[in-house]
């Protein structure tokens, strides 16, 4: 399994959606744009979307553990702003 690190700002509005027929119950995405101005979109399941929900807005400094999945995307495992 990849595990990777990243600094970066939020630089789009979250978008947080409830999620049926699906073992996740809710999920979180979002752009941030790291310090070599390259931008990834990031995604966070249930527990995670709930706080990036609550606690996370467009422009706050975010640091990202996480891992890579298929549509080279990174899957949040913790989130700390």
């Amino acid at each position: 399994m990849n595990e990777c690190f990243f600094i970066g700002e939020i630089i789009s509005d979250l978008d947080f959606e409830f999620l049926i027929n699906s073992k996740n119950i809710s999920i979180i995405k979002f752009k941030i744009k790291l310090e070599d101005e390259n931008t990834i979109i990031v995604k966070g399941y249930n527990n995670i979307a709930d706080f990036c929900y609550k606690n996370l807005k467009c422009n706050d400094k975010v640091f990202i553990c996480g891992k890579i999945d298929s549509r080279m995307e990174i899957i949040i495992n913790e989130i700390s702003k």
